[in-house]
């Protein structure tokens, strides 16, 4: 019976630290593409800006 516990307690473990893994690899990526992201962001604005004046 402790074989078995102990054994889903490290898979629990190894799956909290896949999740930090990936947590930490998105962050990095809106850090190194923060301009773009937020360029990006603005033009889409603008555009349904746009197309909500359009409308009205």
């Amino acid at each position: 019976m402790t074989d078995g516990r102990q054994f889903w307690e490290e898979e629990a473990a190894v799956g909290v630290v896949e999740i930090i893994l990936i947590l930490v690899v998105l962050i990095s990526l809106v850090i190194i593409f923060k301009n773009q992201l937020t360029a990006l962001v603005k033009s889409i604005f603008i555009r349904i800006g746009g197309k909500a004046e359009e409308i009205y």
